[in-house]
């Protein structure tokens, strides 16, 4: 099984603060610390857990953004990924979900063959929960979407179940593979690195591997020195005018910096004549009565 997971190295959006966007109307990453996205951890263990089951089975993983979000392509090396790549271009800044989800297109067709493309079910920078579907769409392939567990996968019937929530209740999907899933917080425990590949990979940093071969990207030869690979624009064959500000008919018209202040503050007394002199203010003022 050849499997891509798809993930994001988001802005820690607990910690939000009014400099959190541009004028533009972009997120202003250097402005907040950075996570690893909450929803493509289950994704990722959904993949090493095929992994575990199916011999044979190669785990690649891509994320798109600047060079600091090599971050979290070590931190899936070091949880068992085989091999991973950075796209990263400054023609991609500013991209909507629309463009994204035309450059990781580009990215996992330069992969080549593969069975199965997971990535979370959303990003809590952006909220929309639109790139994976819209990666499906533009790929041409069958898609699952908030998946909580892959209950089935048979590689010689090329079929795969899963169980995908749904508002009260959930349900069971089958589809024919290729196929891209997207996970939910409900998926398996994301496990915790593995030190001994952490000492393995604490130097991997990305590196350019040129345009290559878009069907064979990373030959065995390769793949052990370099673990992970850094793509441009023009290594993934995407069109710039799709890619990044250009591709993304998304834009921002105006924001509003909101400042929340804290409300007057009135003390009453627990006893009974502060309970009673609340109740009749409110009746007063008609929010009872």
């Amino acid at each position: 099984m050849n499997v891509i997971v798809l993930v994001k190295q988001v802005p820690d959006t607990k910690n939000i603060t009014g400099e959190a966007m541009t004028p533009e109307g972009t997120v202003n990453r250097a402005a907040l610390p950075a996570v690893f996205n909450p929803d493509d951890l289950y994704a990722l263990e959904a993949a090493l857990l095929i992994k575990d089951a199916i011999a044979g089975t190669r785990v690649n993983v891509i994320t798109m953004g600047p060079p600091a979000a090599a971050a979290v392509l070590k931190e899936c090396l070091y949880r068992g990924a085989d091999f991973t790549a950075l796209v990263s271009d400054r023609g991609f800044a500013g991209a909507d979900t629309l463009a994204t989800s035309y450059a990781l297109k580009c990215a996992i067709n330069k992969i080549g063959d593969y069975d199965i493309v997971l990535c979370g079910r959303q990003a809590i920078d952006g909220d929309t929960a639109q790139v994976g579907p819209q990666t499906a769409e533009k790929l041409g392939i069958n898609q699952i979407t908030c998946v909580s567990k892959i209950e089935a996968l048979d590689p010689n019937k090329k079929e795969i179940t899963a169980i995908r929530s749904i508002e009260g209740g959930w349900e069971k999907v089958r589809a024919k593979l290729p196929v891209l899933i997207t996970f939910t917080e409900e998926g398996e425990t994301p496990r915790l690195p593995s030190a001994i590949k952490a000492l393995a990979y604490k130097r991997a940093a990305p590196v350019s591997t040129g345009t290559g071969s878009p069907n064979d990207p990373f030959a065995e030869e390769t793949q052990a020195a370099n673990p992970m690979a850094l793509w441009d624009i023009q290594a993934i064959n995407a069109d710039p005018l799709q890619c990044g500000l250009s591709g993304s008919p998304t834009k921002v018209k105006h924001i509003n910096s909101v400042v929340l202040t804290a409300a007057d503050i009135r003390y009453i007394d627990p006893g009974e004549a502060g309970v009673t002199e609340l109740i009749h203010d409110l009746i007063a003022d008609h929010t009872f009565g």
